[in-house]
């Protein structure tokens, strides 16, 4: 197999620092191993300090970060139970999709796409609808390039005694994250974003709340492989105790361990201003060249940039003529951005000064 170096700079994945590389390369041990055992609870302890959280249901999902939104929701609901979820890009509507094949009572909440969660349409939402179990919304809507506010949504969805779901799978360690201090009860990510650890793993926690209501559901949780009852007695139980659920993939949480040792080196504090000083050198490059950012200012996502296709551009050209010549990813849109929009990411080792520089000389010169 050939080896290509690509300079990735789009949703994702992003490029992997080398010791993740290195941890992945590893000697393979068994999914059982006593030393493979304490890896893994030792990565469960690293990423509640990632999340911010003191959640005992910490941990790391064997599948991308779909399968998280997946795992979070079909634990969470049961045919004919309401949730309300806000829409505002590819992502959103996934979770709607979800929560339909669950057989649960769907309240969309539409925003325009390049715009936030509207906490106060929320709040209205809730009031005429006093019977939704569960609140579901992204907090970094990846096709979009918009960061809601969290904190706020959050409020107002417990404010009417509703658990709450966060799709954070480009903003873990990327934006400010805080699980509890929050109120959040199911934040799901993924590996391959601001991680910069490889593909394929969805970190996931869940609140004491949202696992009391786990408990006590009728019905079997629709999926065996995402059921939570299934899943704790694997990952949460004793070294002797612990049951055997699927052969997880080993060598890739090893990486995951790295990447998130790496995290707690540099700190959250330190990593979150890192992305937003990153994004803001972009932001000024882009905008001096006389390109358009979609996203106003204050909703923008620091990780991830939609950047308007000048009028007569061919989308798809300037990033073949990029991908062929500099070896640079970008990321075309998607939904109503498709052919509209590129997605550029700045996201863990990508998100410094010199990546922005290399990136944005490259498209700014491939446009003139």
């Amino acid at each position: 197999m050939k080896s290509i170096k690509r300079e990735l700079f789009g949703p994702g994945p992003t490029n992997v620092p080398d010791s993740i590389l290195q941890a992945l390369s590893l000697p393979t041990i068994g999914h059982l191993d006593p030393e493979f055992l304490r890896i893994m609870d030792e990565t469960s302890e690293r990423l509640r300090y990632c999340m911010q959280t003191q959640n005992a249901l910490t941990f790391v999902l064997s599948a991308p970060g779909s399968i998280g939104m997946e795992t979070g929701l079909v634990n969470l609901l049961e045919p004919g139970d309401k949730i309300v979820i806000c829409i505002n890009g590819v992502f959103g509507g996934r979770m709607r999709d979800i929560c339909e094949r669950v057989g649960a009572e769907v309240v969309s909440i539409e925003n325009d796409w390049g715009t936030p969660v509207d906490p106060d349409e929320l709040e209205r939402t809730l009031y005429d609808h006093d019977d939704v179990a569960v609140v579901a919304f992204v907090h970094a809507e990846t096709s979009t390039g918009v960061c809601s506010d969290a904190k706020r949504i959050a409020e107002v969805a417990r404010k009417h005694g509703c658990l709450v779901v966060s799709d954070c799978v480009t903003s873990l360690s990327g934006v400010e994250l805080r699980v509890d201090d929050w109120g959040l009860d199911v934040v799901y990510s993924g590996s391959q974003k601001c991680l910069s650890c490889v593909p394929g793993l969805s970190p996931i926690t869940f609140s004491q709340q949202a696992v009391e209501r786990i408990k006590q559901r009728k019905t079997r949780v629709q999926s065996w492989f995402c059921d939570i009852s299934l899943l704790m007695s694997y990952y949460e139980s004793g070294e002797k105790t612990r049951a055997y659920h699927h052969t997880a993939p080993v060598n890739s949480l090893f990486a995951m361990h790295e990447a998130l040792r790496l995290v707690e080196e540099e700190t959250l504090e330190t990593r979150w201003a890192r992305h937003t000083a990153a994004a803001s050198r972009l932001y000024s490059r882009l905008e001096s060249a006389g390109l358009e950012l979609i996203v106003d200012p204050e909703y923008r996502l620091a990780p991830l940039t939609l950047v308007r296709i000048p009028e007569g551009t061919d989308d798809a050209a300037v990033r073949g003529r990029l991908l062929e010549s500099k070896s640079i990813e970008l990321g075309g849109g998607l939904g109503k951005f498709a052919g509209k929009a590129w997605r550029i990411g700045l996201m863990g080792q990508n998100a410094t000064a010199e990546r922005v520089d290399f990136v944005a000389d490259a498209l700014i010169s491939e446009l003139q």
